[in-house]
């Protein structure tokens, strides 16, 4: 399997966000990935919760949602959009924040709302209230599709092991970690977490992410990552905007798994 990881800077405008998108989906598409991935909120960054009401649709009026599907029909590959920030008919006006499976048909063949909200107070000057515009998710997806088995998550999901054990208990191959991690939080623990839950879950781990001076003074990390059942790195895509491809034969999985059969080792326990 090629895969090919998109990192973005994605900003306040949808438009030249999908342009961009776009560009990178063809160019991973031309250079023969049959899974191509783009980061969290791939259609908008923006700190302005009344711009962000100005700028998105729901699901099944979305732009960037429709070209995308597009896009995937006419390279006939598998694309995980990261996430988009979609409009709700939620009573509090909150919105949601999507991934979306896309088939090479250009069908959506799953979609994930993202449980855990990035709710933090990193410092005096640096905080973030997700759950204040985004209203949480509440069901694990995972998809059987003809390349692999896949497993959804976005971003924070990362900080919560239990999520990933239950997509991998349930036959995961593949863990994707779609992410516009802070740049601080990104260098203390971007790549620690990822090759963790790797590891503890014999599975691939695919995270495209968000680099750069996004919107608002916000910085996030960057470096997509590809990562191996043991841990290993297999492809870090650095700080620029690119497309990153990696290649990987998911025979590994099986053989991570016999090697160290934990997922069948879970036992009941008492306390603390």
């Amino acid at each position: 399997m090629r895969a090919g990881l998109i990192q973005l800077s994605s900003g306040p405008d949808p438009e030249a966000n999908l342009a961009i998108t776009r560009g990178f989906l063809r160019d991973a598409a031309a250079a023969g990935a049959n899974l191509v991935l783009t980061p969290e909120v791939t259609n908008i960054v923006t700190a302005e919760r009344a711009h962000l009401a100005a700028m998105v649709h729901p699901e099944n009026s979305d732009p960037t949602l429709a070209a995308l599907c597009d896009e995937a029909g006419r390279q006939g590959l598998w694309l995980l959009i990261g996430s988009l920030a979609l409009r709700t008919d939620d009573p509090d006006g909150r919105f949601a924040n999507r991934s979306f499976l896309v088939s090479p048909e250009g069908r959506i063949a799953a979609r994930y709302d993202k449980i855990h909200m990035f709710d933090v107070d990193l410092s005096q000057t640096e905080r973030y209230r997700e759950s204040a515009a985004f209203r949480p998710g509440a069901r694990a997806v995972m998809a059987e599709t003809p390349i692999a088995r896949i497993g959804l998550s976005i971003c924070y999901d990362l900080r919560f092991p239990g999520l990933y054990r239950r997509l991998a208990q349930a036959g995961a191959e593949i863990l994707t970690v779609p992410s516009a991690f802070t740049r601080e939080t990104g260098k203390a623990h971007w790549e620690s977490l990822l090759r963790a839950r790797a590891i503890e879950n014999g599975a691939f781990v695919l995270a495209p992410a968000q680099t750069g001076e996004n919107a608002n003074g916000r910085a996030t990390h960057g470096h997509s990552l590809a990562v191996s059942p043991s841990g290993e790195v297999l492809a870090d895509a650095g700080t620029e905007p690119c497309v990153t491809l990696v290649d990987f034969d998911l025979a590994s999985v099986d053989h991570a798994r016999r090697r160290v059969p934990s997922l069948h080792h879970d036992r009941e326990f008492l306390g603390p």
